[in-house]
């Protein structure tokens, strides 16, 4: 077991400690006040307070662990073995910085609760993020300053056994538009179809009608084709299934649809499916909750996993919604624009809400990519998105994490703009397997 003292236990301590050595380390660890008790202990112990009392290892504590509340924090971020380290620590600490303080920091997502400029959809701009600010977004620093800690237990104490995790990959997809023109009913195709006539669109007006007489297959239904690189590479995707009602940016098919609920029910028959927020029921709480009986109805299960349409996430209003629902896992924490690692981590962790200051029993799973970002925030050809996609890859490979990416049916169609992405998607696939199946390798 480690001993870890402190002279003062916090929800905010507990929380962040449990997290590192349980969550992601696997050691066995007791956390007390006791001074005496700390001294006595033979074993493996960590001090973490302002002082180092004889040879054990020991982190100097910043402030923030010990406060209540949220208050604008000076951040000093420096450079340090191939990462961004801050909260700089002082008094001969075994790193030469806060690891804990700095780890809450992040996926407490501290950042986000203090006043800051919104993007047009009202979410949190990345950047005004430290990570961004500093260049480090692309790294997933926590899981980095992990393996400095896990190297310095086994410096120190040898005979402490560590279990790190080990790397894992979940494809997921986020339904927004199950068809492109199948299922939408006479008035939107018609809608649609003149305003193409009106952009002398004529190739959108002829596959329209080819699509809708069944003489093509509608260009976004791409899930025979999803399946069948699921069945070859042995994967566990999770999809989202939008289900609101139609609106300015919620424009799927209605939900009423014999053909999207046999979709729904066919891909939950074979995967694990969750819900995916309409844009409006961020303005009304009900509305989601209107929608997660439905899909639950659909599913005959309830669900319990959720991501936010438009990855729209308001701290800590969002959780809060979903922890009321009894949703467990959330895989919105990403950005819409930027590629990389929201909360520092490549790893799943416990929603801390800074508000109660309490930590919560809502999972979240972090993303590092979306189709979209790529493509149309970053505008990276399709032939150059591998090499980015590799690099993301090998940085979440290098720290035994997970890594979650986010794609469209509809842009695995190699149409409407999404030409060559489907190759690009499989190739990330197969890169980004685990080592015993990387074809790669």
């Amino acid at each position: 077991m480690l001993l870890i003292y402190t002279g003062k236990i916090t929800n905010r301590l507990r929380y962040i400690f449990e997290h590192i050595f349980k969550n992601l380390l696997g050691v066995n660890m007791h956390i007390t006040a006791d001074k005496e008790e700390f001294l006595q202990f033979e074993g493996a112990k960590l001090n973490y307070s302002s002082r180092r009392f004889e040879d054990e290892l020991f982190f100097y504590a910043s402030p923030l662990l010990f406060e209540r509340g949220i208050k604008q924090q000076r951040l000093k971020v420096e450079d340090y073995k191939n990462t961004k380290i801050f909260f700089i620590a002082k008094n001969n600490s075994h790193l030469p910085f806060d690891p804990f303080a700095a780890s809450f920091y992040l996926l407490s997502r501290y950042e986000e609760y203090l006043p800051s400029e919104k993007d047009r959809f009202g979410r949190f701009k990345p950047e005004n993020s430290v990570a961004f600010k500093h260049h480090f977004l692309h790294l997933p620093v926590i899981d980095m300053w992990v393996k400095l800690l896990a190297d310095l237990l086994q410096n120190l104490y040898p005979g402490l056994p560590i279990n790190p995790k080990k790397y894992r990959f979940i494809p997921t997809y986020d339904i927004d538009l199950a068809y492109s023109y199948k299922h939408k009913g006479f008035l939107r195709n018609l809608g649609s179809m003149l305003k193409d006539m009106v952009q002398f669109r004529k190739d959108l007006v002829i596959e329209r009608l080819k699509v809708l007489a069944g003489l093509l297959p509608d260009p976004y239904d791409t899930y025979e084709w999803q399946f069948t690189l699921h069945s070859q590479y042995d994967l566990k995707p999770v999809y989202f299934f939008l289900l609101g009602e139609y609106g300015p940016y919620d424009k799927n098919i209605a939900i009423s649809t014999p053909a999207y609920q046999e979709l729904i029910q066919t891909i939950g028959d074979w995967y694990e499916v969750g819900i995916h927020p309409s844009f409006a029921s961020n303005q009304d709480s009900r509305k989601l909750a209107v929608e997660l009986s439905i899909l639950s109805r659909l599913l005959k299960k309830d669900v319990k996993k959720n991501r936010q349409h438009f990855i729209k996430l308001q701290m800590p209003e969002t959780y809060q919604n979903l922890i009321e629902l009894d949703v467990q896992d959330d895989y919105t924490m990403g950005y819409a624009s930027h590629i990389g690692f929201r909360a520092g981590t490549a790893s799943s962790f416990y929603f801390y809400d800074l508000s109660l200051e309490i930590k919560t029993t809502l999972r979240i799973f972090p993303f590092a990519v979306m189709d979209v970002t790529l493509q149309h925030y970053q505008k990276i050809p399709a032939h150059k998105a591998l090499d980015t996609l590799k690099k993301l890859i090998d940085a979440v490979r290098n720290v035994n994490g997970v890594f979650i990416s986010l794609w469209h049916n509809h842009s695995l169609s190699n149409t409407h703009g999404w030409e060559d992405w489907r190759e690009v998607y499989e190739e990330m696939i197969k890169y980004a397997l685990p080592d015993k199946n990387n074809l790669y390798k």
